[in-house]
């Protein structure tokens, strides 16, 4: 069994929280929301864009990066930055995984991302694209560890060969 972590590490906009809850429901997900919070949990715009998965979704808050650490030592880290060099497509994800994501006003700190420089991937985009939406990035990542794990534990439907 895949065991899928979405991080992000004070998030800003309480709409993209949600989305991103949405899909940490879909794919079985645990979601890490570290503090400070740009937004209360009891947000209306949260509980919209979550829909009723919010209270169905597996969430758990930390004061702070170091608080996240110590509570979660095992399980590879891998950290979303358009400044890695990485491809998503090309980097290997264990079964124990935490994406990474910063805010969305400027991503991760530029120090955590240095100290894990052969953990950080990145989803392709044209050059002229300055980004892309959080909630976005979170989906396409979320897949691929999933498509690389067979899919391992979510509903993938009846396949037809004829």
């Amino acid at each position: 069994m895949i065991k899928l972590n979405i991080v992000l590490l004070e998030p800003e906009i309480p709409q993209n929280t949600g989305n991103i809850g949405r899909t940490c429901n879909a794919m079985g997900a645990c979601l890490h929301l570290i503090e400070p919070l740009g937004f209360s949990i009891e947000d209306k715009y949260l509980k919209r864009a979550g829909l009723d998965y919010w209270k169905e979704l597996n969430v758990k808050s930390y004061i702070n990066y170091t608080d996240f650490l110590v509570r979660n030592p095992q399980g590879q880290k891998v950290f979303l930055s358009k400044k890695a060099t990485i491809p998503c497509d090309r980097f290997c994800y264990s079964d124990n995984i935490y994406l990474i994501f910063g805010k969305e006003s400027v991503g991760l700190p530029e120090k955590m991302l240095k100290e894990n420089v052969n953990s950080c991937v990145r989803v392709p985009m044209s050059s002229g694209s300055r980004s892309l939406n959080i909630a976005n990035t979170v989906a396409i990542i979320s897949y691929e560890v999933m498509r690389q794990h067979s899919f391992l534990g979510l509903d993938v439907g009846v396949v037809d060969a004829s």
